[in-house]
């Protein structure tokens, strides 16, 4: 058996091309276009890239996207600052922080991600569109999360009435999805670093969603024969020997090390593809569709808040 492979940019096109039309209707209702706020604190690489590729994005999609860099030394009250002015901005519908904050105010991720209008949290971290998710009546859901529903949706992979086991628990991925798999009838296991026997539970799964952030975590044996196996895993490995150790001496992707200095891993081994029966790769699964739906948010919010829902 060899697993389909679920690619995430197609479904994330047609999410971008199907946004199109809503986004001019209301531009042309509204007198301007949806506006996106994002923020970015210190000088991560990485965090440089995920950001200039929100706002390509934005721009291409129609949408107004405005970009406020705050230096390493920033800080907890600039963040909280540069928050406040987008929340009382009449231009800017969604508010992005770009997530991990430099050490020297990581403590305050929490604080900073509260003080964000919650009609504003495309991120929906806020408890108030925590809260609304748990009782079913969010407007904004986690990007991550509501683009996998939409990418096994499209896919025509069969949730209701099935199990799903969802391998991490944080608030960002785990949790959340958890909550929209149950709002869409799957039976739903949670599993973590305390849960025991964890590869046999994983097993049950019709749809297992790997978010534990450790590469090629979840094995064959993890993986019950036909499953749908998600890889949320985005593993940067910097380390030439344990890239070689986890990929082989022989793998392709080792050649990334000579342009990049590094390459970047899933949560799930190739391995599965093996007895999957359809998976996400890594690069190129979940990752595009984040982008889709943090459009896709931005543009819900600025209806919502502007009364001009378009349908």
């Amino acid at each position: 058996m060899s697993a389909r492979l679920l690619k995430g940019a197609p479904v994330a096109g047609q999410i971008q091309q199907e946004l199109q039309a809503r986004v001019s209707a209301f531009t042309a209702k509204a007198g301007r276009p949806p506006g996106l706020g994002i923020v970015l604190v210190g000088d991560d690489p990485a965090s440089e890239i995920y950001v200039q590729s929100k706002l390509k994005a934005a721009g291409a999609s129609g949408l107004r996207a405005d970009f406020e860099h705050l230096p390493a030394t920033a800080q907890l009250t600039d963040v909280l600052a540069a928050v406040e002015r987008l929340n009382r901005s009449d231009v800017h519908d969604g508010i992005l922080v770009q997530d991990p904050l430099p050490r020297a105010i990581a403590t305050g991720t929490r604080e900073i991600f509260d003080a964000i209008a919650p009609e504003k949290d495309i991120d929906a971290f806020h408890p108030v569109n925590v809260g609304r998710l748990v009782q079913g009546r969010a407007v904004l859901t986690a990007c991550t999360p509501s683009g996998i529903i939409e990418l096994l949706e499209r896919s025509d992979i069969p949730i209701a009435g099935q199990r799903a086991v969802v391998i991490g628990r944080s608030d960002i991925v785990g949790k959340p999805m958890a909550l929209l798999l149950l709002h869409r009838d799957a039976t739903v296991t949670i599993c973590h670093s305390k849960t025991q026997h964890l590869e046999a539970v994983s097993a049950t799964a019709d749809i297992l969603v790997a978010a534990v952030g450790r590469p090629f975590f979840v094995r064959r044996d993890f993986v019950k024969p036909g499953a749908t196996v998600v890889d949320v895993g985005i593993n940067r490995v910097g380390d030439a020997a344990a890239a070689r150790a986890l990929l082989g001496p022989d793998s392709p992707r080792l050649a990334a090390f000579g342009t990049r200095g590094s390459v970047v891993l899933g949560d799930v081994h190739p391995e599965v593809a093996e007895v999957a029966g359809a998976m996400t790769p890594v690069p190129g699964g979940v990752g595009p569709l984040t982008i889709a739906m943090l459009l896709k948010n931005t543009l819900v919010a600025a209806e919502q808040r502007t009364g001009s829902r378009t349908r």
